[in-house]
């Protein structure tokens, strides 16, 4: 039995299937649908849980090369709520990309995360390294 880190039996299959430069998604509620692409939906109410939260939970055991995410994120969200989000990646740089291009990427994933988060464009795409 597991006794610390991610306990959900879906996230860990998800995780442990990530190879070299595999790329894993951390979606928002409102993400659309990708049916050629395991989705472990995780979502139980408005902002629970959060992507943060959830890339909080996984960096301990999962190592990030870059991250993706939507450049309107930059533009849509408060100082704060940048600042959250760097904090967490530390040193991981993001690269943003307009939505539409963001979303070009989305079919290279091994899997999708669903999340709860309400947070204007705050899906990510991890890469691992």
């Amino acid at each position: 039995m597991l006794k610390s880190g991610v306990l959900n039996p879906a996230i860990n299959s998800l995780l442990s299937r990530v190879r070299h430069t595999n790329y894993l998604v951390i979606a928002d509620r409102g993400f659309p649908f990708w049916p050629d692409i395991e989705t472990v939906d995780i979502s139980l109410i408005d902002n629970v849980p959060q992507v943060l939260e959830v890339l909080k939970a996984i960096l301990p055991n999962f190592e990030v090369g870059k991250a993706f995410m939507a450049e309107e994120f930059i533009r849509e969200n408060d100082a704060a709520t940048k600042t959250a989000l760097e904090s967490v990646l530390g040193d991981v740089p993001i690269t943003f990309k307009p939505h539409h291009d963001f979303k070009l990427l989305v079919p290279q994933a091994i899997g999708l995360i669903r999340t709860g988060d309400t947070t204007q464009y705050a899906n990510i795409i991890l890469e691992s390294s």
